[in-house]
């Protein structure tokens, strides 16, 4: 057997191990709701301790999120045959493997940290998928994108790191950027945002993940509209229905006493 890529990472970048073990997780499960061995195949490659993260208890929960953003560049692709998706902050996703069409650009844009990583795990396959190393705030990616045939971006786990002001000047440069475009996001609920930053998501955990300092409570995406003129359209979009409790994910949202308990996902559309 190969030895094992060793990988160390700290602060936000480590997040990328947490988010891609949750993953490989559930893509192992015989009745798992993620078809991704190539997650499975990234944890069996590296050498980290991954038990530091605990039981993969959140391993559902992060299937219906990637399979919610599956589908938002799904439609992308079969509205614009041959766009680009820019995955900004993709860290070790591999949703590129689970979505690929055989036509869509993809350029992943995130640390130079992460990139190194990604290239010795997930080496680009120019042109259609390339790694740009650099921050999303530099705004330097954005003339790295052909825009010709339509462009849809993804921020999954990434917004919720960056500061309120540093969150909406990136969606008012994409909307000015990349008229007719897209834009998915996550968040997380005030509540969450603030009990990170007290340090009390995971008591007493070996890992806990960096503070999330933006946040926005199910129901307020309509407030994304007022960031730029350019933004055309704003909304929530439904989780997948999951298994056990999460058979109701798709009703969460709809349901008073814990729908300020989801994390939403909201699509940005930019006027053409």
């Amino acid at each position: 057997m190969a030895d094992k890529l060793r990988v160390e990472l700290t602060g936000v970048p480590e997040t990328l191990l947490w988010n891609l073990y949750h993953r490989a997780a559930e893509a192992r499960r015989p009745d798992g709701l993620l078809d991704d061995p190539r997650a499975v195949e990234l944890v069996d490659a590296i050498d980290f301790p991954f038990e530091r993260f605990g039981q993969p208890a959140m391993a559902q929960w992060h299937a219906l999120r990637v399979l919610c953003f599956d589908r938002a560049v799904r439609r992308f692709m079969t509205a614009h045959p041959g766009g680009t998706v820019v995955a900004l902050g993709e860290g070790l996703e591999t949703q590129f493997w689970r979505v690929d069409d055989g036509r869509v650009r993809w350029l992943t844009v995130d640390l130079p940290e992460t990139v190194e990583v990604r290239r010795r795990l997930l080496p680009d396959d120019p042109p259609r998928r390339r790694t740009l190393a650099g921050s999303a705030l530099d705004l330097a990616w954005t003339d790295e994108v052909d825009a010709d045939e339509g462009v849809f971006i993804s921020t999954q786990g990434l917004l919720m790191y960056l500061q309120p002001d540093e969150v909406r000047s990136l969606i008012v440069a994409c909307a000015e950027r990349f008229p007719g475009g897209t834009l998915v996001f996550d968040a997380v609920p005030h509540f969450m945002a603030e009990r990170s930053r007290r340090g009390g998501m995971n008591p007493g955990a070996a890992y806990q993940a960096p503070a999330w300092h933006w946040s926005l409570d199910p129901g307020e995406h309509r407030k994304v509209l007022e960031y730029s003129p350019k933004i055309s359209g704003v909304r929530d979009l439904p989780y997948p229905r999951g298994r056990g409790l999460l058979r109701i994910a798709p009703l969460v949202g709809r349901i008073p006493l814990i729908r300020k308990l989801r994390m939403p996902i909201v699509e940005v559309r930019f006027a053409a």
